[in-house]
Parts: C-alpha cells; structure tokens; sequence
C-alpha cells in the first residue's frame, strides 16, 4: 500500500491512532474557519491561511464553499448551534426549572463563559461590528441575536411578565452590553447584570429571587 502524504494524511493517521472516523475535509475547514475568525475576526484570514489550516487543496475548499463569504456564513451558523442552541438555550433549561429562574440563569451561564480562560467576544456582535449590517454576515449576525431576544421574550410571556416585547428588548441589551464588558476586562459583568435583569422582571410584575449581592468592586481596570 503506498504511504499517503500531505496534511491530510496528518489527520487520517492521528484519528486511526484515536480509535476516532477521520474528520472530513468540509469539518475541517470549518473548523479552521472557528479557529481563525474567532482569533483575528474576518477581514484579516485569507482563503490561502484557511486552506493551509485546514490541510486541504485548493479544488476541495472551493468544492465546499463557493466563497469565503460562504464559509463565514457557515461559521456562524455553527456558532448560533453551540453558543445559542446549545450553549444558551439548552443550558438554561438544565439550570431552572420555570421560566423566571431560565431568564435568570441565563446571566449564570453567561457568567461561566466570562470566567473560561481565553474567553473571547460573541461571535455575532464581532462579525456585525466587523463586517457592518448591510454585509450578508452582519445581517445574518443580526438575525442570530434576534433569535436570542425571541427565546428571551418567550420566556418572559411564559411568566406571565407584563410587557413581554419590551421586557425582551431590555433583557437583550443586558446580555449584550454584559459581552461587551467582559470583554473590556470586567469578569462581574454577567453578574451585575443578574441584579439588573432582577429587578427587571419585577418591574414587569414577576417575582423574581434577589441574586447574591455583589462585593464591593474596584474601580481600576475598567473603562467606564
């Protein structure tokens, strides 16, 4: 049997050894997309880096994505799968059992994100600041944050919360301006804004259990 040479040997041996199917090549340009985008945002990786990441020819890349524009779109669609699916919505649902407590507990998971080691930035406010609103990336972007506000607004008529959409709309701004400040450094910051969402379905007429309140937190270190 002749040896089989290049990246892509790399990958079957390595898996061979594992006891694991070897990953396709469309996984692993999406995984190298995940990788790459997530590390320097869109605009700086070019096609020839997620080529080469991915250990695949040129004629595959192309046989999967019809562009690099594609393949962000894919990007984000993974990203809506493991961060919203996944990583909000059906942990949320592990955490609490009615719907107030999931609409809190939603700053708890949140929370353990800021807290992980190489935390980084929501990939959809990234890509949207990024690439803009009118670009297809940003627009999908948007349309995965909307979704966020949907499950959130869901909840929300499910307790029975007065003002449902208005309600959502503020809860959203919560968790969002909570990502941009962990981002700045401020790892309270889903924390906080537990408190803020707290008093929050109380102004909408629910009950809601008062959070662990918070220490006293230094001033340096953040920008506002």
């Amino acid at each position: 049997m002749n040896d089989i040479q290049g990246p892509v040997a790399g990958t079957v041996a390595v898996s061979a050894r594992s006891g694991c199917a070897p990953v396709g090549a469309r996984q692993r340009i999406i995984d190298a997309a995940c990788e790459l985008f997530a590390e320097r945002g869109i605009r700086d990786v070019g096609i020839a880096e997620l080529i080469s990441r991915a250990g695949v020819a040129k004629a595959t890349f192309y046989g999967h994505f019809a562009s690099k524009d594609d393949l962000v779109l894919e990007f984000l669609a993974r990203c809506h799968q493991d961060q919203t699916l996944e990583g909000i919505i059906a942990e949320t649902s592990r955490r609490a059992d009615n719907p107030t407590g999931r609409l809190l507990a939603i700053f708890d998971v949140l929370d353990g994100w800021f807290r992980q080691e190489g935390f980084q930035a929501c990939a959809f406010v990234s890509t949207m600041l990024e690439m803009g609103v009118n670009h297809p990336a940003g627009e999908a972007s948007v349309d995965y944050l909307a979704k966020v506000r949907v499950f959130i607004k869901a909840l929300a008529k499910e307790a029975c919360l007065d003002r449902p959409d208005e309600f959502a709309r503020s809860c959203h701004i919560l968790t969002k301006g909570s990502i941009i400040s962990a981002v700045e450094g401020d790892q309270e910051a889903a924390v906080l804004a537990k408190h803020m969402a707290a008093s929050l379905i109380s102004a909408h007429g629910g009950a809601a259990r008062a959070p662990t309140p918070l220490a006293p937190a230094r001033a340096e270190g953040h920008i506002f």
